[in-house]
């Protein structure tokens, strides 16, 4: 499970509208299966879009420390924009969020071989992953807030997985401005899964300044270091006298151009943080990230071991979205303002 909340630096205020969910056509998909989007409105007004396409979260609308809504994550207005070019924004990531090496893994004795879409690698999910198929969705709601059930059931051989994998994903908005995002998966077959949401976050709701300010503290005495594909070495690496080090309040930007191996292969941050305590099931506290000049914080709850923290390394400027990305600059060569704490439902360390 994991929990969003995104605020500005005060806490609720009163309920000032009634919570809603409403349904709206958003497109067709390429297999002409048509789209639809629903938008999650709480008492105070906050409100998130979720797309039937990928399970995407289209938009988040927020208030700044003076009241002023804007939408602070990245996406595009319309489906074609995720359709042709897509990132993963905001996506559902499955049937396995992050990279395998070489597309092939072993498992009960048989070695099983996956698509190859990211270099020598499998990545999230491969050519056509749960980003790229529409979900069937039943909206609800109830005293605490509003969400959205979506469901998919992902075939035996799909993308080279075994079994028959049904998962389903619940979006909750609770009236506590929290964003929940429950994950369950069956299967009929022993098999990976490792699902997660791949939004990219901007707190300041204005594309024209990028993320280098936001101030992020991450719960982590350690990461997982990559080789130069960004395959997990199968190592720890302490984060002490390193630029990984976000135990304390620390800007993304202050070293994020620091020479070392690791920001090297990341191109910025990419890496798994090992967060200081064990899994479980309830909730704990991995992260919080604040946008100075606008006075929002995330923070960032999970039940896994782990949050993958990216800096939006691979947006390069070529991508015409929200009018916010539009806008965006990066004091690095052409990167889209943008940043993503997603979360890493890994469970070994390995490669």
């Amino acid at each position: 499970m994991l929990a969003l909340a995104c605020t500005k630096e005060r806490p609720p205020a009163a309920a000032t509208t009634a919570a809603s969910v409403t349904r709206a056509p958003f497109g067709t998909a390429p297999d002409g299966t048509p789209v639809d989007a629903y938008t999650l409105v709480n008492t105070h007004g906050i409100r998130t879009r979720i797309l039937t396409y990928g399970g995407i979260v289209q938009s988040i609308e927020t208030p700044d420390r003076a009241g002023k809504l804007d939408d602070v994550v990245l996406g595009f207005d319309d489906l074609q924009g995720y359709v042709k070019s897509s990132p993963y924004f905001g996506a559902i990531v499955g049937r396995y969020g992050n990279r395998i090496a070489r597309g092939r893994f072993t498992l009960d004795g048989k070695t099983y071989t996956l698509a190859i879409n990211n270099g020598p690698n499998h990545l999230h999910g491969g050519i056509k992953g749960f980003d790229k198929v529409v979900w069937t969705a039943q909206p609800f709601s109830s005293d605490s807030g509003v969400g959205v059930v979506l469901t998919h059931t992902s075939p035996d051989g799909d993308e080279g997985y075994p079994g028959t994998l049904r998962a389903k994903v619940t979006y909750t908005l609770t009236n506590r401005d929290e964003l929940a995002i429950d994950y369950e998966a069956t299967t009929d077959k022993a098999t990976p899964v490792n699902l997660t949401n791949h939004t990219y976050w901007n707190l300041a709701g204005d594309g024209s300044r990028d993320v280098l300010g936001h101030v992020v503290t991450l719960e982590s005495s350690a990461i997982v270091p990559v080789d130069s594909t960004l395959i997990p070495t199968g190592a720890l690496m302490p984060v002490d006298g390193t630029p990984f080090d976000f135990r304390k309040p620390t800007a993304v930007g202050a070293r994020i151009e620091d020479p070392h191996v690791q920001i090297r292969y990341g191109r910025g941050y990419d890496h798994t943080f090992v967060l200081d305590r064990a899994a479980g099931t309830a909730l704990s506290h991995a992260a919080h990230i604040t946008e100075p000049t606008t006075g929002r914080t995330l923070d960032i709850y999970t039940t896994e071991p782990g949050v993958q923290f990216y800096s939006g390394n691979f947006l390069d400027g070529s991508f015409a979205g929200k009018p916010p990305t539009r806008r965006a600059t990066s004091t690095r060569p052409r990167r889209i303002a943008g940043s993503a704490c997603r979360n890493s439902s890994t469970k070994a360390w390995r490669r």
